[in-house]
Order: structure tokens, then C-alpha cells, then sequence
């Protein structure tokens, strides 16, 4: 199957099934749901295909088309799915809970990776696109915090979203969200140091006429579906900062000044779907080593040059809510990388 093909397959079908599940709920709400869990799993474990490297120099000319129809269709799902869940849809209330769970899963796995891969793409327009799905989902300040703090910090304590050995996802998760907002907002004040309106003005005027829609759409039911449907989206955001980067930090040089960002400080998965469907997040590596790289031509790196999860990253993302089984799962691979690591730099 084409690449572009199999990555607009993986990640519109969902949405498809939820314009399906808003008028017509019963089975399709579960469909939704399922497919973004119990069958992406399957498909990874089951199937016996893997997605190729692309040839180096490769160019995706429909890349960023598929990011412009993905990042649309969340504008148009976000207020439908509100609307249904908490306005005169008629659904039944377990089809409204299907309904929010699969949407917000969508949400989560889907517009979240597609809104990185604008605010990466080094276009205007694209980028504020980005920003905008980002807002939607009350977390405008990623947009600041991921480019200008997390891919010059990462892997060191200086990085809000790079997770401790030993820390759970409940500790993670207060601390990456105030230290990446905190952080953002000082990144982009020193770039103006006041020539021109901070940003994060502007991502608060969007999440406050995204709460403001949901409140005229449904009335406080809305609003409160809105900004709940939100935290599960970004939550899942800062799961995966969290998996794919538990535990690695960077070594300190000679000189004092710490090694810089490679392929060892993320965590990879290999695995097909999972990684169509989320546009190559899970090849985080290499994006991290070539940020301006476009999805489909992210690359996956030998093994004994950069870790690798014990399963696929939506698997592990759910493991890791399991704080001590987590922490049991991963110890081994953890181990066995720092001694890699250490290996690596004696040669």
C-alpha cells in the first residue's frame, strides 16, 4: 500500500466513524472506540507488515495536504461531538459516553501529532492551523514549549516533559504542564522583550471562544464536555512526552555542558499502524535529530544506536497509568540502554 495512502487510512477512518456515531450512535460510537484501541493493537502485534524507511531526499508533496484535512476535520468534530454528547441529540447516555471516549481518543492520537507536524512545517498558515488545534484543546502554550524549551532541553532536568526514572504519570503530569507553560512563556518573552504581543495571548483568546462555542452549542453541559474532552486530548499528549522519554537523560561532557540531543534520548516503536495512524510519532528519535524532517520521511534508527519500547506506544501509553507496573515493565529495557550507553561512550 502507498505510504501517504496507508497514513490517510489510519487516521481519517476514525473520523468517519465518529460522523457516523453522532446521528446514528448504537454500534458506531463502539466502532470508533475499538478501533482506535483493540484493533490498532491487533494490527500491530498481528500483522506481520513494517513500514520501510523512505529513501533518503524522499518528498511527501501530499504530506501536508493530509495535515490540513486532519487538522479540519478537528475543527468540525470538536463542536459536533460536544453538541452530541451535551445538546438535544438524542442519543441514549451510554452512546454519548461512547461517543466521548472515542472522540477524545481521536483527539488524543491523532490531532495532537498532526498539530506538531504544523507548527513544524516552517509555513505561516500552517502554523497557525497547528496553534489553533492546539488551543481547541486548551493547550496553545505546547506550540511555544515544544519548539523553543523541549527539543533544546530534552532529556535533561531542564526539560519539564522529559520524566524521571521512578516517576509516575500522576507526578509527571502537574509538573510538565506548569513547567512547559512557565517555560514557554519566558522562551517567547525573551524573543520579543515587549516589540510585539505575546502569543499565548493569543492561544488564550482561542481556548476561550472554544469554551465560549461549547457553551452556545450546549449551555454549561457544553462547556464542561468541551474542556473535559480537552484534558483527555492533551493528557494524552503529555503520556506520550512521558513514555518516550522516561528515564533518558543526557550525559554530561568534559566541559560541564551536557552532550548534545541524539537518537538515544527518545524511546522508539517499530510498529506499522500504530505509527500511520499517529504520523510517525512513535519514530521519535529521528524527529527529535531532524525536527523539520516531514512525517513520512521520519526514519527508524538501529537498535543499538537509540531505545526502543517494549511494545507499541499506544500500548505502553496505557501501561504507563499503571504507575508500579510501569515501572516493572520498563526497568529491564531501561537498564539494558544505560549500559549501552555507557558502552558506547568508553568506545
Amino acid at each position: 500500500m502507498p505510504r501517504m495512502l496507508l497514513f490517510a487510512l489510519a487516521a481519517l477512518t476514525p473520523f468517519g466513524l465518529l460522523c457516523l456515531a453522532v446521528p446514528f450512535g448504537g454500534g458506531w460510537g463502539l466502532l470508533a472506540l475499538g478501533y482506535m484501541g483493540l484493533f490498532t493493537v491487533l494490527m500491530d502485534q498481528f500483522v506481520p507488515v513494517v513500514m520501510p524507511d523512505a529513501p533518503e531526499g524522499a518528498e511527501f508533496p501530499a504530506a501536508n495536504v493530509l495535515l490540513v484535512a486532519l487538522a479540519l476535520a478537528h475543527l468540525v468534530a470538536f463542536p459536533l461531538v460536544t453538541w452530541a454528547v451535551a445538546g438535544p441529540s438524542g442519543l441514549a447516555l451510554w452512546e454519548r459516553g461512547l461517543l466521548a471516549l472515542a472522540a477524545g481518543q481521536w483527539f488524543g492520537q491523532v490531532s495532537n501529532p498532526c498539530a506538531h507536524e504544523l507548527i513544524h512545517r516552517g509555513n505561516r498558515a500552517l502554523y497557525t492551523l497547528g496553534v489553533t488545534v492546539y488551543a481547541t484543546m486548551l493547550f496553545g502554550h505546547h506550540s511555544s514549549a515544544h519548539r523553543l524549551v523541549h527539543h533544546r532541553h530534552a532529556a535533561s532536568l531542564a526539560d519539564p516533559n522529559t520524566a524521571r526514572r521512578g516517576e509516575s504519570f500522576y507526578q509527571f503530569w502537574p509538573r510538565a504542564w506548569a513547567g512547559s507553560f512557565r517555560a514557554g512563556w519566558q522562551a517567547e518573552a525573551a524573543l520579543r522583550r515587549g516589540k510585539a504581543v505575546h502569543p499565548y495571548y493569543i492561544y488564550g483568546l482561542i481556548s476561550a471562544a472554544s469554551l465560549a462555542l461549547g457553551f452556545a452549542l450546549a449551555g454549561i453541559g457544553g462547556l464542561l464536555v468541551w474542556l473535559g474532552l480537552a484534558i483527555y486530548g492533551h493528557s494524552q499528549l503529555l503520556l506520550a512526552d512521558y513514555v518516550q522519554h522516561y528515564g533518558l537523560l543526557r550525559a554530561t561532557l568534559p566541559n560541564g555542558k551536557l552532550e548534545p540531543v541524539n537518537e538515544r534520548h527518545s524511546w522508539n516503536a517499530p510498529h506499522w499502524f500504530s505509527s500511520a495512524l499517529m504520523l510517525n510519532a512513535p519514530r521519535h528519535s529521528d524527529h527529535h535529530a531532524h525536527p523539520n524532517r516531514p512525517y513520512p520521511a521520519l526514519r527508524l534508527p538501529a537498535q543499538e544506536k537509540a531505545p526502543y519500547l517494549p511494545y507499541p506506544l499506544p500500548l505502553c501509553c496505557a501501561l504507563a497509568l499503571a504507575p508500579r507496573r510501569w515501572q516493572r515493565i520498563m526497568a529491564r529495557p531501561l537498564q539494558g540502554w544505560q549500559a549501552n550507553s555507557a558502552a558506547q561512550t568508553e568506545l
